[in-house]
């Protein structure tokens, strides 16, 4: 096919058609390039939910039922989960489609798994790709849950119209979160498991840092919602949260600042993706990079000059 005609497809729903362009960007296939272009016009409608939190919190349940509710809303809901990558053997546990399983045969429902691979930030480095086409593919709601690193999810606050951090009482670290540097990024923060001992500790001393630190540039005041996700206590509260935010969000300046922010990161992304590449070829792979390195090693050249004289002859 065609780049436009796989773009046409994708616009029309052809889930097999997505999930084929899904994978073959995740493995960072050349043509897809050619495809997104012609993606591109059909992009910008989709609201990004971002779901981040230490491990153990209840993401994955939480955005169990938060498909199900937006489902029940009449919203078409897309999902992205962002899986760890062995950093031995380079696999993905890929398993929360397992999860839920119970929205597989829903149509207006469509699961994505990715892994990192190496990526920081707690965001696989395909992520926006994958977020674009399933905007083109018409979803409403698209709830981006990652990792789960501590320090390296602020990434998500990059792509996420609404970023929302799950904390769960009792795990004897309550301000870990604070300490990581994560109160920053939250627009909803979400105290799960809130039948367990200390939630309404942890619930004030989250308004007290909140109170504490710094005003925000936009004005936004973060919102707290405990839930006992896996009885559906406090999702009500969760969704007017996020629809509150929604709608600050979408105030005309405030929409342009955001995607004036997210827009130029990703362009840096691009960019240094594509000069990478540039340089790999450049050098013959992993092949050349390791004779540029035994040049340091040997004392031929040193660290900084060969990286200048790599640039200089790539960039040129």
């Amino acid at each position: 096919m065609e780049p436009k005609e796989w773009a046409e497809r994708i616009v029309a729903g052809d889930v097999r058609v997505a999930s084929r362009l899904m994978r073959d960007i995740d493995d960072r296939m050349p043509w897809v390039l050619d495809v997104l272009k012609e993606l591109y016009p059909y992009t910008g409608k989709a609201y990004v939910v971002g779901i981040t939190g230490a491990p153990g919190v209840g993401k994955s349940t939480l955005v169990d039922v938060l498909i199900e509710r937006f489902r029940a809303r009449g919203d078409q809901v897309g999902v992205v989960v962002i899986d760890p990558t062995s950093p031995f053997t380079g696999g993905a546990i890929l398993g929360d489609r397992i999860r839920m399983q119970r929205h597989s045969t829903d149509g207006g429902v469509f699961i994505r798994s990715l892994a990192t691979r190496g990526s920081m930030g707690g965001l696989s480095r395909s992520t926006s790709d994958i977020l674009r086409v399933m905007d083109a593919m018409g979803k409403d709601i698209v709830l981006l849950e990652t990792v789960g690193v501590g320090q390296d999810e602020v990434d998500v606050v990059n792509i996420a119209h609404t970023s929302m951090i799950v904390m769960i009482p009792g795990l004897g670290d309550d301000i870990q979160a604070i300490k990581a540097g994560i109160l920053e990024i939250g627009d909803i923060f979400v105290i799960n498991k809130c039948e367990r001992e200390g939630a309404e500790r942890m619930e004030r001393e989250i308004m007290m840092m909140l109170e504490l630190g710094a005003q925000r540039e936009d004005g936004w005041v973060p919102k707290i919602v405990k839930t006992e996700a896996i009885k559906g206590k406090g999702i009500k509260e969760l969704l007017e949260a996020i629809d509150a935010h929604r709608n600050f969000q979408e105030a005309p300046d405030r929409k342009r600042v955001f995607l004036q922010k997210s827009l130029k990161i990703e362009l840096m992304t691009h960019l240094r993706d594509g000069i990478t590449t540039r340089i790999l070829g450049f050098l013959g792979n992993e092949e050349g990079l390791n004779r540029a390195v035994e040049e340091i090693i040997s004392g031929e050249k040193d660290l900084y000059t060969k990286s200048e004289e790599i640039l200089d002859r790539v960039l040129c």
